[in-house]
This record gives structure tokens, C-alpha cells and sequence, in this order.
């Protein structure tokens, strides 16, 4: 079957077995490694991408659901000799110790700041009309993203930066 994806700004023809997942095709047909393959049933988050501006996890989603679909990984994110805000502030904070989860957090990390910048609620907002940039809101939006070496207040502190930068 043949699938086309926009992937970090680049447009792909990939063919591929209706069965493949999304992550695979990133690492394998695409030679993007930065989308890292962690539990691959959708429980750890480090598979984390956004499809069309909302994150979604790799392993869960074939490929073919995402024909013209637009996709960004971490490698579209930022470059060593450029990168994001969030990519700073992880270094800065420290925030990444082993590094496997961390392509799945900042991912995450960005569309935690798209929410909140577009005022979606989360489950421990006050309001259905917005939300507050809070330690609370961070740690609820990034509840599906998981670290092995226990990182979570750093990535916190990393996310709380990055968007102070932003404003």
C-alpha cells in the first residue's frame, strides 16, 4: 500500500504493509531514530510525535491512517547547532539523564505549551475555558510520558522555562 506523509516539512511516498505502524515506518523506512520504540503498546509515550499539530503515540497508529497527514518528530523540532527552546532548557535543567524518553518528553512538552497557549482544559484545570501554566497542568499533560531514571522534576522545571522564554 502507498502512503503519503509530510514528515518535518518533507513530503514522503512510503509503501508499506497496512499493518505498519506509524513508529516504524519513522525509524525504519525513514531513517528518523529519534522516535524511540519504548513499550510499543502506547503506555510509556517515548514514541511521542505530533500529527498535525497533536501528539500522538507511534506505536499505536498505523501508517495508513495517516495518509496527508502532516508529521514532526523530534528531528524536526531542532538541530544541535540549532535548537528549540525546549531543547535548551532540557540541557540547562539537566533534565534528560539517560536520554531515552527524552525525544518522547519534548515532543510532549511541546504540545503541553500549544494547549495551554490555546486555553484546552486539562483534567485538573479549574475551568473548561482555559487553563493555568502550572507545576499541576504539567505534570497532568505530561502524565503519559514516562522516565525510568525518575527525571520528572527537572523535565517539569525544563517545560516551566521554556515557556517563560516564550513569553
Amino acid at each position: 500500500m502507498k502512503t503519503t506523509l509530510t514528515v518535518n516539512a518533507t513530503s514522503h511516498d512510503v509503501e508499506h504493509d497496512p499493518r505498519r505502524t506509524l513508529l516504524d515506518t519513522l525509524r525504519d523506512d525513514l531513517g528518523l531514530p529519534g522516535t524511540k520504540k519504548g513499550c510499543d503498546h502506547g503506555q510509556c509515550g517515548a514514541c511521542t510525535v505530533l500529527v498535525n499539530g497533536t501528539r500522538v503515540n507511534a506505536c499505536l497508529c498505523l501508517t495508513a491512517m495517516h495518509d496527508g497527514d502532516e508529521i514532526t518528530t523530534i528531528e524536526g523540532i531542532g538541530t544541535p547547532e540549532r535548537l528549540s527552546a525546549l531543547q535548551k532548557a532540557f540541557v540547562e535543567k539537566d533534565s534528560y539523564q539517560c536520554g531515552y524518553c527524552t525525544p518522547g518528553q519534548i515532543m510532549s512538552a511541546t504540545a503541553l505549551l500549544q494547549e495551554i497557549a490555546d486555553g484546552a482544559p486539562s483534567y485538573v484545570s479549574d475551568a473548561l475555558d482555559g487553563a493555568a501554566f502550572t507545576d499541576e497542568e504539567i505534570a497532568e499533560r505530561m502524565s503519559g510520558n514516562l522516565c525510568r531514571c525518575s527525571a520528572y522534576p527537572l523535565i517539569r522545571e525544563a517545560i516551566a522555562m521554556a515557556a517563560e522564554a516564550k513569553q
